[in-house]
This record gives structure tokens, C-alpha cells and sequence, in this order.
């Protein structure tokens, strides 16, 4: 009963939506009528006059141009692309048993199958309607339109040709997270959306609104003064159409949503309560990797090609360091859903680098400065190589303030030119506000100095660190790392394509706006100077005191000491940089035998 309720309630949104198409058409056609009715009437006597004939050519002149501004819109709203979700098209050949599996599930829900399956980066699933002819129409399913019941290959039970069913858009997390059952429970209320989908009315409804959809975004792009403003006219008009079945057709979705979770109730409902709280879990990991881990990486140049086997390995991390995750890495023993691929490895890895592209922007094949890297070599390849490199940026924007190599106390034990924490240390340490200066002889007087200067305004209002060689640094910093971020921008554009034999549908979405969806805001000039610190400490602590660097999955790169990670370097930077007070870093530099004013190697 509930299945029909929601069914009957998309339908008659459905209807609606094509009312207002209909009433489009409509007013597109009243002034031809009028024209015609004119027309008919003075040629037969009935419409006689000295200024019926004016108005006769008037009336046909606008009925003229209404019907070429109406044919014009909608060829533009035909012939629009409607966006694509970016994601990897899994064959059939490439992944049998989850074809099986997907069809199996819409046998028993009733429905026609999704006519392919594709994986995206991201911890969701959906179906995604790919019948517009730039998008390569799928093969029709030979299905029964509304109830889903197998029919006559090239007949149809209505006189309209059956629509294609749409694509079936996995998130690739869950391939790897979730057992075999989890993610047939998770599937079971996406597959059943098929069967409202390959509803005709409903099938129209959603082409005429991605059709308007897609007509505004063409519409919306910077063109010539001419085209811009014929095509002002047309975008107008879409955007008006769409105002008017906007509500029609969000309560139209809500009624196919609710229809297929009532579908789907009888589809493996216990073991779906499970699978959300794994959907959940697996967002949670996802978010961790990509933000602590993956970034991080792509920022040097390298692209983790093994997300979604990292997926799981954070994930077990993360359920050994949380009580409320414990028992969830006792179903790893289970059968992963990810066995249902042929080549698991290479599917990872077109996914890795889709995620690349999708969050950070990075070029759609691999090069020189845009390589692979996979999860044993990620701490020598990007935590080595981003600390050092973190580092030599810091001693740059050191040299061009003007900052003395010279490290004071200790420095003559060393090369006095080299780059060394000391200098930093000294540098942040010497002369910061709410310093206590001594006066004359130690009898006199303490005196607190605290300049106030724009420059430590400004940069406290942005977050910056409150010590005015710090705001200094931190502005050299950003201003740095501003630079190379705009050279590599406007480098060379990488070609267009995918690694391997399994990659991106790049032809089916414009990636001129890459990234889609940046994962963090940029760095304020706090975070940046802390960074750079925290690096060169960790080049310090391997070159001096045998430490080395380290992944950690749930917080990314990791100074191992002894094996161990250290968790407590973060705290007595920020005293340096915030309060210009050296001696918590000092005493831990002193307790793990780190030699500060020793050189360190940079890249």
C-alpha cells in the first residue's frame, strides 16, 4: 500500500510539472492562433476593415517571432547537456558478480535493472539518468514500464518507447568497507527507485527539468555581447519555467523516494540497520583519509592510488582506538564487497585518481609532478619530502627578511651558514611582544614592551599568530606559497584521459572548474607558520636523533621516535609561534637529544 501511495503521489507531481511544459507551449502558440483566426477572417469577409488589415500583419509579425524565440528555447534546452556526476564506468566484464548481484536484487524488488553501474569518490549512492544523446543513450531493458514485469524485447506494453534505466552510482568506499551483504542491504532502496524511474510521465517530467536545468548553466556562461544577449532571452525563460515546477518536482522525488524505501523494506531489513551504521563509519574514515592523508600527498605532487584499500585500514585503526567502534573490525572475516570486481587494484586506482582531480585539481594522468605513490613508500615519498620541503620555504623567507644565519649560543659548534632550527627558534624567540626586557643593572625596573603595529592588527584579525616576527614570517610564508601555487596553475595543462584501462568518464563532464569540491579552505597564516615549524623540528629530530618519518591513518604524516609516534610536538610549537616562549620546545628537543643548532638537510 505504501509503495502505491508514494508511486501515485510522484506521478501526479509528474503531471504537474508537464502541465507547466504544457502551458509553456501554450502561450508560445496564442499569438499564432490569434493570427490565424485573424487571417481565416479576413479572407472570408467576416474580419472587414480599413485597420483590420494593420493589425492583421502586426499580430502575424509577433505570432512570427513568438514561434521563433519558442523554437530557438527549446532547442537550447533540448540540445543543453545536463550536468553528469564525474565517475568511473565499472564493464560488465570488469565486475560479473556485482552485475549479478544488482540484478538479482532488482528481480526480487521487481523493477527493471540499472542499465550500468559506475563508482564514485564519496560515501553515497544514487541513480543517475545518462539518455541524452552526448551522454550515450544505454541499451532499453526489456521490462514492463511501471511494474517492472519482463516483457517482449522491442514491444512495448505503451504506446511510448520505454526510457532507459538509469545508471547505477556507487560510492567506491562501500566497496571496500562493507561486506557483500551490507552493501546488497544499502543498494536495495537505490535499485528500487528504478521502478518509478521507468514511469513514463514521471521519465518526461525529469527530462523537461534537467533539460532547464542544463539550459540556465549554458545560458550563464560568459559568451560575446551578441550571443549573450540572445541567449539572455532564452536563459530568462528557463529560469522562469523552472521557478514554476521546482516544487512539483521536489515533492515528485520525495514521492519516488518513499517508494522505493517501502519497496525495499522487504529486502534484507535487519541487515540494513547494520549497514547504515557502517555507511556512517565509512564517511568517517573517508573524511579522515582524504583531509589527513591524501591531501597532504597531492599538495607534493603524489597521489595516493590506493584510497579505498586505505579506507579500511584507517577504518580498523580507528575501531582499535574507539570504544564505540569495537566490534566492527571483527566482520573484516567476512567476504569484502570489493571481491566482486575482477581487478579490484586497478578500479582502486582510477577511483584514487578521479579523487584527486574531484578534491584537489590535480591533471587527469600521470607525469613528472603528478605520480602515483602507493601506501609503503608514502612516508619516504611525501612525509620526508614534505617536511624538508617545508622547511627549505622557511629558511627562503628567513633569508629574504633579512634573518641571520648565525644561531647565537652553539651556533660556532656548527656551520654557521647551515640551515638549522636554532635560527628559527632564535629568530621567534628574540624580541617578541610581552617579552620581559631587563633595564640597566638587574636591580631596575622590569619594563613590558608590546608594540602595537597594522601588521599585528591585521594579521590577529586573520587568525594569525600574535608575536610580530611571527605575523612577519607567517606573511612570507603565505606570500610564498601564494607564488608557487600560481606558477604551478599556469604551468603546462596535463592531456586529457585516464590511467590504465579503467578510468574517469571525462567526457561526460567539463573538469574547467577542477577542483569540485576543495576540501579545505586555504591555510591561514597561523596555520602555515606552524606547519613550517613542525617541519623543521621533524628534519631536525631525523638528521640529529635517528627519528624517521611515519603514516599514521587517522592523522597523516607521523614523526616515529624509538618507533613511536610523537603526539605531544604540536602544543610547544604553537608556545614559540603564539607566545614567543622557547623553553617547552627546548626541553623537549633536550629530552629526545635533538641537536637544534645542527644543519639539517633540505630539498
Amino acid at each position: 500500500m505504501g509503495v502505491e501511495v508514494g508511486a501515485q503521489a510522484a506521478r501526479s507531481r509528474a503531471l504537474a510539472v508537464l502541465r507547466v511544459r504544457s502551458r509553456a507551449l501554450a502561450v508560445a502558440l496564442l499569438p499564432a492562433a490569434v493570427a490565424v483566426v485573424l487571417l481565416v477572417g479576413g479572407s472570408t469577409g467576416h474580419i472587414d476593415g480599413p485597420g483590420w488589415a494593420v493589425t492583421r500583419w502586426i499580430v502575424a509579425g509577433f505570432a512570427l517571432f513568438v514561434l521563433l524565440a519558442a523554437v530557438g528555447i527549446a532547442l537550447v534546452v533540448v540540445r543543453s547537456r545536463p550536468a553528469v556526476s564525474p565517475t568511473v564506468t565499472i564493464a560488465e566484464e570488469s565486475a560479473p558478480d556485482l552485475y549479478r548481484m544488482v540484478r538479482d536484487l532488482a528481480d526480487r524488488l521487481e523493477v527493471p535493472a540499472p542499465s550500468a553501474i559506475a563508482l564514485t569518490p564519496d560515501c553515497d549512492s544514487w541513480l543517475e539518468d545518462r539518455t541524452h544523446p552526448a551522454h550515450g543513450t544505454p541499451r532499453p531493458q526489456a521490462r514492463d514500464e511501471i511494474e517492472g514485469v519482463p516483457g517482449v524485447r522491442g514491444l512495448p506494453s505503451a504506446h511510448r518507447r520505454p526510457p532507459a534505466a538509469p545508471v547505477l552510482v556507487i560510492g567506491s568506499p562501500f566497496l571496500w568497507w562493507m561486506r557483500v551483504g551490507e552493501l546488497r542491504a544499502v543498494l536495495a532502496p537505490v535499485v528500487a527507485g528504478t521502478g518509478p524511474s521507468a514511469h513514463p510521465d514521471i521519465a518526461a517530467a525529469r527530462r523537461f527539468v534537467r533539460g532547464l536545468d542544463a539550459a540556465v548553466a549554458v545560458t550563464s556562461e560568459p559568451r560575446g555581447p551578441l550571443s549573450r544577449t540572445v541567449l539572455g532571452g532564452a536563459g530568462w525563460v528557463a529560469r522562469l519555467l523552472l521557478r514554476s515546477c521546482r516544487g512539483h518536482a521536489a515533492e515528485m522525488e520525495r514521492g519516488v523516494a518513499a517508494a522505493a524505501a517501502e519497496r525495499a523494506q522487504a529486502v534484507d531489513y535487519g541487515l540494513r540497520i547494520v549497514a547504515q551504521e557502517q555507511v556512517g563509519l565509512a564517511y568517517a574514515g573517508w573524511d579522515r583519509l582524504l583531509t589527513r592523508v591524501a591531501l597532504p600527498a597531492w599538495r607534493m605532487g603524489r597521489w595516493p592510488s590506493r584510497l579505498d584499500a586505505g579506507v579500511v585500514a584507517a577504518l580498523t585503526e580507528l575501531s582499535r582506538r574507539d570504544r564505540l567502534a569495537e566490534g566492527f573490525a571483527s566482520r573484516l572475516g567476512e567476504r569484502p564487497a570489493c571481491d566482486l570486481l575482477e581487478e579490484p587494484g586497478a578500479i582502486d586506482e582510477a577511483a584514487s585518481l578521479l579523487a584527486a582531480r574531484l578534491f584537489h585539481g590535480g591533471p587527469a594522468e600521470t607525469g613528472p609532478d603528478w605520480a602515483p605513490v602507493d601506501w609503503d613508500e608514502y612516508p619516504d615519498e611525501v612525509v620526508d619530502r614534505k617536511w624538508r620541503t617545508d622547511a627549505a620555504r622557511l629558511h627562503r623567507v628567513l633569508d629574504a627578511l633579512g634573518v641571520s644565519r648565525s644561531s647565537g649560543a652553539g651556533a660556532g659548534a656548527s656551520d654557521p651558514e647551515g640551515p638549522t632550527l636554532a635560527r628559527v627558534m632564535d629568530h621567534l624567540s628574540d624580541g617578541e611582544p610581552g617579552e620581559q626586557r631587563e633595564s640597566g643593572d638587574p636591580g631596575d625596573p622590569v619594563v613590558v614592551e608590546r608594540p602595537e603595529t597594522a601588521a599585528y592588527e591585521d594579521e590577529d584579525e586573520d587568525g594569525g599568530p600574535e608575536n610580530e616576527r611571527s605575523s612577519a614570517l607567517a606573511a612570507g610564508l603565505s606570500a610564498e606559497v601564494a607564488r608557487e601555487e600560481a606558477a604551478v596553475a599556469a604551468g603546462p595543462a596535463a592531456p586529457s584521459g585516464a590511467a590504465g584501462q579503467v578510468g574517469p568518464d571525462t567526457a561526460l563532464w567539463d573538469d574547467g572548474s577542477l577542483p569540485l569540491f576543495p576540501l579545505q579552505p586555504p591555510r591561514t597564516g597561523r596555520e602555515l607558520l606552524a606547519d613550517h615549524v613542525t617541519a623543521m623540528v621533524c628534519c631536525a629530530a631525523m638528521d640529529t636523533a635517528g627519528a624517521t618519518p611515519g603514516l599514521d591513518w587517522l592523522d597523516g604524516p607521523s614523526l616515529l621516535i624509538n618507533g613511536e609516534r610523537s603526539v605531544d610536538l604540536g602544543p610547544r610549537v604553537l608556545s614559540l609561534i603564539e607566545e614567543g616562549d622557547p623553553a617547552p620546545l627546548r626541553t623537549w628537543l633536550l629530552h629526545l637529544g635533538i641537536r637544534p643548532e645542527k644543519p639539517v638537510r633540505l630539498v
